[in-house]
């Protein structure tokens, strides 16, 4: 009887929540996708480019609103078997409140180590698949870029001008600046009355036809008429970042530049994506304690959510303890927040993020315990 009773509770409580994490997930994504916008109307990269990048950051954002689904889930699910008095039920057949409370905490590790496998192994490689597609878009981002009567500058090295375009794909008045990447101040400057896009392959080139090209640096310039020239576009790429953060890279990477850190041989780890030094020495710790720590406030977050089973619905308070217990459970999210930037700052700061929901989650069952055994 005790197991059918936890099971349809579980059930449920798993029922909500994944129709909130979906639907608030959505929501979240959908605003988010709005703000990837600048990547076409900016950055100039296409539409599968753009749908692919807010689709492989999903993981993130259920990472993020894993926590706080959790626990609304647990609260919603245990103040309706309240009021509908459908708790009588558990304390009839026997259960007793700390029982249900060990039942809660060993479905939180369940959560628990789904959201260390989402945190620290699908996010990071799902944003740095995201990232690949920026990195990888310097062809199909072009088409998007031409506009008449507009300077475009988010190519790196190269500014482009166009007045107008016809229907046919032609563009007439094309200006190109070219800025060499020698690290002097050399450049190059492209005038054409006409020319259109050419795709051959994996090749992408603009013809140019009737023009002048004037090359130009700080000792002297040379120019030279054309009929006709191909410039080569396959050779440029978006001024989007294209370098990944510290949240796409992977465990493996950053514990070793931990583990090289702390031997202060840092600047020994070689990485073309990623420097290991003393200014990127907090963001590591902090990224790493955010995928493999911070999971353990869900724990903590559930027998929060317990309190609910000491108090009655019958109680002239219960609306008042009702709210004071989801306040709890909303600030422990937060502070989890606040105390994981505050974790690399210093050694308090770090002990303070480890040990301190372990002494709540602590200090929360004994209370637990001995309110059990006063109403037993």
């Amino acid at each position: 009887m005790k197991k059918l009773l936890f099971a349809h509770f579980l059930k449920d409580t798993l029922f909500f929540f994944l129709l909130m994490s979906l639907s608030l997930g959505l929501i979240v994504w959908v605003i988010q996708a709005v703000n990837y916008l600048d990547f076409i109307t900016e950055d100039g990269h296409g539409l599968y480019v753009y749908f692919s990048y807010s689709l492989f950051n999903f993981p993130k954002i259920i990472h993020r609103i894993l926590p706080f689904v959790f626990f609304v889930s647990l609260f919603y699910q245990i103040n309706k078997y309240e009021l509908k008095n459908e708790l009588i039920i558990f304390w009839a057949a026997g259960v007793s409140k700390l029982q249900f409370i060990k039942v809660i905490l060993s479905f939180s590790l369940i959560f628990f180590f789904f959201q260390l496998v989402i945190g620290a192994f699908i996010s990071p490689i799902g944003q740095d698949k995201a990232r690949n597609f920026i990195r990888n878009s310097n062809i199909d981002f072009f088409p998007s870029l031409f506009q008449e009567g507009k300077f475009i500058d988010v190519v790196q090295n190269l500014s482009i001008f166009i007045e107008t375009e016809k229907p046919q794909g032609i563009f007439n008045n094309i200006f190109l600046k070219e800025i060499k990447v020698n690290g002097s101040s050399a450049s190059k400057i492209i005038y054409a009355k006409s020319g259109y896009m050419k795709n051959e392959e994996d090749k992408r080139t603009l013809e140019l036809i009737d023009g002048n090209v004037i090359n130009v640096d700080s000792m002297n310039s040379n120019n030279f008429s054309f009929e006709k020239i191909d410039f080569d576009l396959t050779r440029y790429t978006s001024k989007s970042i294209s370098i990944p953060k510290i949240q796409e890279l992977n465990n493996g990477l950053l514990i070793k530049c931990l583990n090289y850190y702390l031997q202060d041989k840092a600047n020994e780890l070689i990485n073309k994506n990623f420097t290991c030094n003393k200014s990127s020495i907090k963001n590591v710790k902090q990224e790493l304690f955010k995928r493999f720590y911070k999971p353990i406030y869900l724990p903590l977050l559930s027998i929060i959510a317990c309190l609910f089973f000491f108090i009655s619905k019958e109680n002239e308070k219960f609306t008042l303890y009702k709210y004071i217990i989801f306040s709890s459970g909303i600030i422990t999210i937060v502070f989890s927040e606040i105390s994981l930037r505050y974790s690399s700052n210093s050694i308090l700061g770090l002990y303070f993020f480890v040990v301190f929901p372990l002494l709540i989650i602590l200090g929360l069952y004994i209370f637990a315990y001995n309110k059990s055994k006063k109403i037993a």
